[in-house]
Parts: structure tokens; sequence; C-alpha cells
């Protein structure tokens, strides 16, 4: 690694701004549908040392990989969350997103209207098969959500929910698996780690065939990953922690290719933040499962982590300081200046940045 790049990242922590991530983003090029096949995303490749760039198409990636790395995977399950219904005295509509599981029908929600769903407030979802009582406001104004239903929790939600989609997609999701992984396995999540959207089982197949290791990890992701910057000082952002857990087997993996000298390429900046939560100082893991509210931004030295596949982010968002940290801000900023003129699909359902 480069010595200019080293003196960026121990200076960058100090007095970082928010303001620091911004740049300006055509509205047309936020990605509002998944393309038929995912693997044709297109894939901007930088490096991280000389901040040099490549164009390809994300089928690509196996170009970039070597026998002994290991790739490690989110494999949570997003549950469809968003739920509209009526208010029983009212009738009025109203919508709950579900964010974390508290009891066994005890959820932490989004709401809205929030000024309508105070406690002791009831609710109704398709026509009464599911039924909930507001129970308490709990922090950054979410509400603690009572349900009641007659049979199983997974198929009543299954048939009355929606996928969470982030706000900025406008148009209707016609297929819930599009917002699924492939590998997807355990549900929880309220939004999809969208890096791992790009890879069909056949690519995944084919990157094994090469002699890299897949390693499944598990963070179900909250809303609070997305949620916006509104400190000017980058270190006084509060994240909102996220359970993750991680396995022997995946431990033993990520623990295999470090020591042989290999690389580990984490899809998606929520196996980037799980496996750097769970590392110890010396860059190894054990099984083990948890919260964490790790906020990873310039200045950041990687423990485990040597590249990363991610998707292009929102301007000032946590995500975009987490790929800056990795990659130093300028040649983060001028990949997407370069992805914006080239006309990159951005967002959840956009093209993909390998950086290696």
């Amino acid at each position: 690694m480069g010595v200019g790049m080293d003196q960026e990242r121990n200076t960058a922590a100090d007095g970082l701004k928010t303001s620091d991530y911004y740049f300006d983003l055509p509205k047309e090029l936020i990605a509002q549908d998944p393309l038929e096949d995912r693997s044709a995303s297109r894939l901007l490749v930088l490096d991280q040392r000389t901040g040099s760039i490549e164009h390809k198409v994300f089928r690509d990636i196996l170009q970039y990989l070597t026998p002994g790395d290991c790739l490690v995977l989110n494999d949570t399950r997003v549950i469809p969350a968003r739920l509209l219904g009526v208010k029983e005295d009212t009738g009025a509509a109203v919508e709950v997103l579900l964010l974390k599981r508290r009891e066994k029908d005890v959820w932490e929600a989004l709401v809205r209207p929030g000024k309508k769903l105070r406690p002791g407030a009831r609710v109704t979802f398709g026509d009464g098969r599911l039924r909930a009582e507001i129970l308490d406001v709990v922090e950054e104004g979410n509400r603690l959500v009572q349900f009641s239903y007659e049979g199983i929790w997974e198929e009543v939600l299954d048939s009355l929910g929606e996928m969470p989609l982030p706000p900025y997609i406008t148009h209707k999701l016609l297929d819930k698996n599009r917002y699924q992984t492939v590998y997807a396995k355990y549900e929880g999540s309220a939004a999809a780690p969208t890096a791992g959207l790009h890879f069909t089982k056949e690519l995944l197949a084919e990157v094994e065939a090469m002699g890299v290791d897949l390693a499944y990890v598990t963070l179900h992701v909250g809303l609070g990953t997305f949620r916006p910057v509104k400190v000017d000082n980058v270190k006084e952002h509060h994240m909102h922690s996220e359970f993750y857990q991680i396995t022997k087997e995946a431990a033993d993996k990520i623990n295999r290719a470090k020591e042989s000298g290999h690389r580990v390429i984490c899809v998606g900046t929520t196996s980037c933040r799980t496996v750097e939560s769970a590392a110890d100082e010396k860059g190894r893991l054990t099984a083990c499962s948890g919260n964490t509210d790790i906020f990873i931004y310039p200045g950041y030295r990687f423990k485990v982590l040597d590249g990363l596949i991610t998707n292009f982010h929102l301007p000032e968002s946590t995500l975009v300081m987490l790929v800056s940290a990795l990659a130093g801000r300028e040649n983060i900023l001028s990949a997407y200046r370069e992805a914006i003129r080239e006309r990159y699909r951005f967002f959840s359902f956009g093209d993909a940045m390998l950086i290696v």
C-alpha cells in the first residue's frame, strides 16, 4: 500500500464532515427494476492502491478471484415486512414496517402516520386476518407492536406483507424473490444485502469450482444501515445495532484464507461489518453471535477484509464512508464520478463495484 494512502487513512478520521461525501447524482440513474439476468449488471473495478478503474460485466468477477481466496456472503433473508392496514376505530389507512422481533409476537416497527398510532391504537390487516395493538413508543419514535392471528406467523406475513423496498424505488416489484439473494436462508432482514443480488447459483458454482471458498455469515439488516447521517461531524453519528452470527465453518474458511496469504473478499457492506465486528485484534474469527453497531469510516484499520464487492451508495451515507475507509475518499468519489459519466445504475437494483 502506498505511503500517500496510509497518510490519508491516518488523518482522515480527524474533522471528517458529512458533506465531504456528497456527490450530485442524476435521478434517472437510480435503478427502479432488477435486470432480468442478475449477473448481467455492469461492474466497475477499482484498484484501492492506485485508484485505476476498469469497466466490466458482473460475471467477469471470475477474472479477479484466485484459488484460495474466500468470498464472504450474508445469507440473511428479507421478510415481507411492509404491512398496509387500517385503524380499527376510524378506518384510516396506516403502514407498519417491521424492524426487529423483540418477543414471539412483539415487534419493533416504524409506523405511518405516527400521530395516529399512539399506545393503545389497534390496527387490522387483510380483513382481520392479522391484528395489532401499539404497546409503546421507543427510540427514534419506533413502536412496539403486539400482533395476533390464527395459524402460522410466517404464512400470514408472507400472504399479507410486501417487500420493504427503499423509498427511492417507486416501481412495484413483480417478483418478491428478486429482492432476495439466491443464497438467502435465515429470515430477519428489513432490507436486502444488495451486493449479493448480482450472483446466480451458476456463477457461485463457477466461483467454487475455481477453488475459492464461500463462507456464509448472517447479519439481519436493519434500516439503521440506510438512515441518513444528520450530524456534521461523521464521528458523532450513531449506528443502530443489528444481530449477526458466524458459524465455526465460516470462521475456519476465513481464517484459513488469511493464514495462507490469500484474500478475504466480502460481498456487501453487511458481510464486511459482520467479520470486522467479530474478529479479534489479530483478525482471527471464532464461532459467535451478537449485536453490532460498528461504524466504519476513513481512519479505520481493517482486520479481516482485503477486498469488497458492493453497489453504488447514496451521497453522504455511512456506506459511502465505509467504502472510503477501504479505498480512500478521493478514489471513491473519483470512481463515482466516472460511474455517473458512464451512466451506471445506482443503489439497490443497480450495478456493482469491486474494490481490490
